[in-house]
């Protein structure tokens, strides 16, 4: 476990382990963490939600002082998923009828509370 949170790369993946349990103890199944499509489109976690592959980004802060984590997913972040998602499903074999691009918040680093937000559209 982390012991220094001084860098936003710490942070951030100290974030998504935490997301990645959270979704295992839901029942998700994950398949690959950190696929990166470019420079600007990276997905933290792809998982299998029963039929439905999910895109998941993930967002952590250590307090609301700049911002709740779900803040930091504009519209043009949400862009950069959906083509990172798009390529994914291009390289694997296995076909899906359904997916869909979630976000995560991870709000503290003692005991974070998180939030999951399901099925974040374009729209």
């Amino acid at each position: 476990m982390f012991k220094i949170f001084g860098s936003n790369k710490k942070t951030g993946q100290y974030g998504e382990d935490e997301a990645t349990k959270f979704l295992q103890k839901q029942g998700y199944k994950i398949l690959e963490r950190n696929f990166r499509y470019s420079r600007l489109a990276e997905i933290d976690i792809i998982a299998k939600d029963k039929d439905t592959i999910v895109f998941v980004e993930v967002k952590t802060r250590k307090t609301l002082n700049c911002g709740h984590p779900f803040e930091a997913v504009d519209y043009k972040k949400l862009e950069h998923i959906y083509k990172a998602a798009l390529a994914y499903l291009k390289t694997t074999e296995e076909e899906y009828k359904n997916f869909r691009i979630d976000i995560i918040s991870v709000l503290g680093i003692q005991n974070p509370k998180i939030e999951h937000l399901k099925d974040v559209s374009l729209n």
